[in-house]
């Protein structure tokens, strides 16, 4: 059997959404499976244990015509490879299109009112309610296949070799780490580098022994640099210095991460991993780290969750301004016990 997934972006949803991929693999293990995926985030999937290959999805380049020919390229691959079975996760116009176009036997897709995609499907899956989590909305296309949904798999397996690099590279052996997400993709789910500072000095005397790294994008660099300077000898600033591999082990390897509402922290929920998330304008039973919405932090106001990328009142991100450090400290001190 080959069957293809389409789930392209982002980091964080394309990691909520590999419990398809183990469990369609436990269940057919001589299946042959695909994934259709953004480009950048190629590395996350590479060398994985239960995919025959990865499809990039050239996202920028084919906004280009001139880049055309090799998106139509692409899409005479899919068809060549007589997909068994086609899974669209993502439930978008450009992704449903591509589904239909590979022209596999069977389409499953999810049934969101976005962009017409579900126009293209055999089956759409409905979302089981407003709060349904991603991670369960995902797997709830696995019964429709006859799969059964369970928890006995490995969420991102183990890469021995680059988790040997990172500890060589870094020296982190020896040491408790605490790890800081401060960015995000949308400017009003950052918690203010300035409560992340304050915190960092509050750690550093409560826990004498652990250090602390800050993960985050090049473009996150000075978030880094900022926060790293209020106890510069227990702190190092990886923004920009990790691939995305390595800020995987970096997750694996800490003892507990505190995070705003990104990719990274569902990275921590699949490897099990402490969180301590701060939550703001997003619904946490909707994106919240899978298996630890009690360890999020947020304010109940009329205004929260708006579900918007910018905040459209006059008190400016009130949802995350008003979470004070010292009470995340007394969650950290609580989930890190």
């Amino acid at each position: 059997m080959k069957i293809l997934i389409l789930k392209p972006s982002s980091l964080g949803d394309v990691i909520q959404a590999l419990p398809v991929l183990r469990l369609l693999k436990l269940h057919f293990p001589k299946s042959e499976i695909f994934w259709w995926l953004d480009s950048n985030f190629a590395p996350l999937l590479e060398d994985d244990p239960d995919l025959a290959g990865i499809v990039r999805f050239e996202r920028r380049r084919w906004g280009h015509p001139q880049n055309w020919p090799e998106m139509l390229g692409s899409i005479r691959w899919l068809r060549a490879q007589k997909f068994d079975l086609v899974i669209d996760l993502q439930c978008l116009l450009r992704s449903g299109a591509f589904a239909w176009l590979s022209r596999g036997n069977f389409l499953i897709g999810l049934d969101e009112a976005r962009e017409g995609a579900r126009a293209f499907y055999d089956i759409a899956v409905p979302r089981e309610s407003f709060h349904t989590h991603a991670v369960d909305w995902y797997l709830s296309v696995l019964p429709k296949l006859g799969v059964p949904v369970h928890k006995n798999f490995q969420w991102l397996p183990p890469r021995p070799k680059i988790a040997a690099a990172v500890k060589s590279k870094w020296k982190t052996d020896g040491t408790k780490w605490i790890t800081l997400q401060p960015g995000a993709r949308w400017d009003n789910k950052r918690w203010p580098v300035e409560k992340f500072s304050e915190l960092v000095s509050q750690l550093v005397k409560k826990f004498p022994d652990t250090r602390i790294a800050v993960l985050g994008s090049k473009d996150d660099k000075l978030l880094g640099e900022i926060i790293s300077s209020a106890e510069p000898g227990r702190c190092v600033n990886l923004c920009g210095a990790t691939s995305l591999p390595e800020m995987i082990e970096w997750i694996r390897l800490c003892d507990l991460m505190i995070t705003n509402d990104t990719g990274p922290l569902h990275a921590a929920a699949a490897l099990n991993k402490p969180t301590v998330a701060l939550f703001g304008p997003t619904e946490p039973r909707r994106t919240g780290p899978y298996g630890q919405l009690d360890n999020v932090l947020r304010l109940d106001l009329p205004c929260s969750p708006c579900l918007k990328s910018k905040c459209q009142i006059e008190n400016t991100n009130e949802c995350l301004r008003t979470i004070s450090p010292a009470l995340v400290f007394e969650r950290v001190k609580k989930v890190f016990n």
